[in-house]
């Protein structure tokens, strides 16, 4: 998986990346064919707002979330994510399985 972070007025620190990078790690317990994510945080209205876009086979996924702190930020976006990849697998299983929902 490969990871780039970015930030808009935001400074990416060593600390915030390891962060992002960790939570991201356990994305890939659930689901182990991403590719490539786009993680970009800004600030909006005093705001931390933390967006991710994940690309994996058949699909891109798409999270962001708000927050007064960026890292809670960071962990709805993750949460988010998170669903999103379990439902996208569920369908593929479902596929694969013939079976309808």
């Amino acid at each position: 998986m490969q990871v780039n972070i970015s930030g808009q007025h935001v400074e990416v620190t060593e600390a915030l990346h390891d962060y992002v990078a960790g939570k991201l790690e356990k994305l890939e317990r659930h689901y182990d064919q991403i590719g490539n994510v786009q993680v970009t945080f800004s600030i909006e209205k005093n705001r931390q707002k933390a967006e991710a876009s994940l690309n994996i086979k058949g699909a891109q996924i798409h999270a962001d979330a708000e927050h007064d702190d960026l890292y809670a930020a960071i962990d709805m976006m993750t949460d988010k994510l998170d669903r999103q990849l379990l439902k996208h697998k569920e369908k593929t299983v479902d596929r694969m399985h013939g079976n309808s929902r």
